[in-house]
C-alpha cells in the first residue's frame, strides 16, 4: 500500500502527472490517495521530497498481480498500473478480449506461406520465464499443421522511431526531444523529404523517474494517440500516426517532390519553356535551372544568375537550416538571387523562385543595373508550380515500433531461445507483432522494426518497471516447433480456443 505524508508533500504534483490510473490527486497544495490506486510505487519513486512511500501491505480487498515485477495490489473493479488486468470478483482478468484474426490489408503478401494462427493481443503475459506462452495453438493451414506462439511481452529494450514529413527545420540532429520537459528521445539523421526522432531507448527507460513518461510516450505513439513534444532550441510539435504534423501551430501540407536539384532535373523541359531561370529553395540542396545539367539538357545557357548558398556542383548549392522558403534561412524571394552577371543576363530576364513543394513561389524580373524586382505570376508560370506541387504527396506522420525480445519473449515459446533467434533468422519462423509483419535487423538477438499503421489498433500497453508491452507472435510448422524443443504439452486447436473464448473461460 502507499503511505503520504502530509508534513512533506509540498502539492507539486509530478506524482498526479505520473500516475497511470489516477490514483492520486492533490487538493488544497496536499496529495491524496483515490481509491484506483493500486500501490505500482510510481509516485513514491517520482517525489522529489520523499513524502511518498511504497510498503508491502496489501489491503484485504485487492489481489496482488504477478504478472510483472511490479506487483500492483488491485482493488475489486480496478485494474494495475498497466491497465491490462482487472479484479473481477477476486480473479485478475485480462480486460481485453483475445484478438483471434491477424490485420492484414487486402492482397498483402508475407514472407513465409503462413500468417498468424492468432494474434498476441489480449493474451496477456506468463510470467515469469519459465513458464510456456500464455496460448499456443494450433490450426492446419493448406494442409499443413502451423503452431503460433503469443504472449505480450514486456520489453525493456524498445521504442519508436517517427518519420515527419516537412521541409520545416525542426531543429539540430542530436538536439534532445522532450515531453512535459522530460527527455524522451532526440532528433536523428533526416531522410528523403522527412525529419527524424527516436523516442525510448533502454537507457532513457531505465533513467530514474522519467522513465515513466518515456514508457507512456513510446506506447500512446505506438496506439496512434495525439503526442505534443518540444525540441530543445526547435519547434514544437504535435504528431499523429498517419495525420499530417503541426509545427509551431502551422499544419504541414505537402512533402517535398525531391531537393532542389532532383525537382530542377524532373521538370528542366516544363521551366525551361516559361521562365529564364529557376531557383528551387530547398533545405538540402538549392538548384539553379540554366547552370544545372538538367537546363543544359533542354537547350538552356548559363543565365549568369548566382543564387542564394555555396556552390557544391553544376547547377547544385548547399544553404543553411532555417525557418524560410523550402526549410532554408530565406524568408524573401528577392535574397533568392545573390548577384546578377549582366554579361551574361540581361534587362527583363524572367527569374522563378519556388519551394521544392511549390507551396511558396515569386516571379522576380531582371533590371538594367542587374538587382531585381518582384513581378506578378504569369499564367503559365503559376501551372508550372502547380505541377510540381501537384507531383508532392501529402505530409504525414508514420511511427516505426522497435524492440529487442530476449528472455521472456522466448522462453515460452521453447526451452533453447536460441534455437528460436536461428530459426527467425533462417525464415523458418515467421515473427510478427500485433499481426503485423516485422523487419528483423540482421545480426545477433532479435531486434525488429514494425510499422505500429499495420498492427492491431491500441495494441501496446506499458508497465511501471518501467517498459513497454508488446504482443508478440511467433509462427511455424508444428515440426519446426518441436525440433526447436517447443512447449508441445501446452498446444491447443484453434477450434479448442474458439470454444473457450466463446464459454467465457
Amino acid at each position: 500500500m502507499i503511505n503520504i505524508s502530509l508534513d512533506k508533500c509540498k502539492g507539486c504534483n509530478i506524482c498526479v502527472k505520473n500516475c497511470p490510473v489516477s490514483g492520486i490527486e492533490v487538493k488544497e497544495k496536499k496529495a491524496y490517495l483515490t481509491e484506483n490506486c493500486v500501490s505500482c510505487g510510481i509516485c513514491a519513486r517520482v517525489c522529489p521530497f520523499g513524502a511518498v512511500e511504497r510498503v508491502d501491505n496489501p489491503d484485504e480487498d485487492s489481489i496482488k498481480c504477478t504478472h510483472c515485477p511490479v506487483n500492483c495490489t488491485v482493488p475489486e473493479g480496478k485494474t494495475g498500473a498497466c491497465t491490462r488486468y482487472t479484479n473481477k470478483d477476486g480473479q485478475l482478468v485480462r480486460n481485453r478480449k483475445l484478438v483471434v484474426d491477424a490485420v492484414t490489408k487486402t492482397g498483402e503478401k508475407h514472407s513465409l506461406p503462413f500468417k498468424p494462427v492468432i494474434t498476441a493481443v489480449g493474451s496477456g503475459t506468463n510470467y515469469p520465464c519459465c513458464r510456456p506462452a500464455p496460448f499456443i495453438v494450433e490450426e492446419k493451414v493448406e494442409n499443413v499443421d502451423v503452431v503460433t506462439v503469443v504472449t505480450e511481452a514486456p520489453l525493456s529494450y524498445s521504442g519508436v522511431k517517427v518519420k515527419i514529413d516537412t521541409n520545416v527545420h525542426i531543429g539540430e540532429e542530436g538536439e534532445k526531444v522532450k515531453r512535459d520537459g522530460k527527455v524522451v528521445g532526440m532528433i536523428t539523421t533526416e531522410e528523403y523529404g522527412s525529419k527524424m526522432l527516436t523516442v525510448g531507448g533502454a537507457n532513457l527507460l531505465s533513467n530514474g523517474n522519467d522513465g515513466f513518461i518515456v514508457a507512456k510516450t513510446i506506447v500512446d505513439l505506438a496506439n496512434g494517440r495525439p503526442v505534443e513534444l518540444k525540441v530543445a532550441n526547435g519547434c514544437k510539435l504535435e504528431i499523429q500516426q498517419g495525420k499530417a504534423p503541426v509545427i509551431d501551430g502551422m499544419k504541414e501540407k505537402l512533402m517535398r517532390v525531391g531537393c532542389g536539384s532532383a525537382t530542377i532535373g524532373m521538370f528542366a523541359r516544363q521551366l525551361s519553356g516559361v521562365v529564364d531561370e529557376a531557383i528551387i529553395l530547398d533545405y538540402h540542396v538549392i538548384g539553379l535551372l540554366s547552370e544545372h545539367f538538367a537546363g543544359e539538357e533542354v537547350g538552356m545557357k548559363y543565365s549568369g544568375v548566382v543564387p542564394y548558398g555555396t556552390r557544391s556542383t553544376r547547377g547544385r548549392y548547399f544553404g543553411k537550416h532555417g525557418h524560410g522558403w523550402g526549410g532554408t534561412e530565406v524568408t524573401s524571394p528577392l535574397d533568392a538571387v545573390t548577384s546578377v552577371n549582366m554579361d551574361l543576363a540581361w534587362a527583363g530576364m524572367k527569374i522563378l523562385v519556388t519551394e521544392t513543394t511549390g507551396q511558396k513561389a515569386s516571379l522576380l524580373e531582371v533590371l538594367e543595373d542587374g538587382s531585381v524586382k518582384e513581378i506578378s505570376m504569369s499564367e503559365d508560370v503559376l501551372k508550372a508550380v502547380k505541377m510540381i506541387s501537384d507531383t508532392c504527396e501529402e505530409s504525414r506522420v508514420s511511427i516505426i515500433y522497435t524492440g529487442g525480445t530476449g528472455g521472456s519473449a522466448r522462453a515460452g515459446v521453447t526451452t533453447f531461445p536460441k534455437k528460436l533467434t536461428d530459426a527467425i533468422h533462417n525464415d523458418e519462423v515467421k515473427m510478427t507483432v500485433a499481426g503485423a509483419d516485422v523487419f528483423v535487423l540482421p545480426g545477433g538477438g532479435i531486434n525488429f522494426m514494425v510499422d505500429v499503421g499495420k498492427m492491431v489498433p491500441e495494441a501496446t500497453t506499458w508497465v511501471p518497471t518501467p517498459a513497454t508491452v508488446a504482443p508478440v507472435e511467433y509462427t511455424m510448422t508444428r515440426e519446426k516447433f518441436a525440433e526447436l524443443g517447443g512447449h508441445e504439452q501446452s498446444i491447443i486447436t484453434k477450434e479448442e480456443l474458439i470454444k473457450r473464448l466463446n464459454s467465457g473461460e
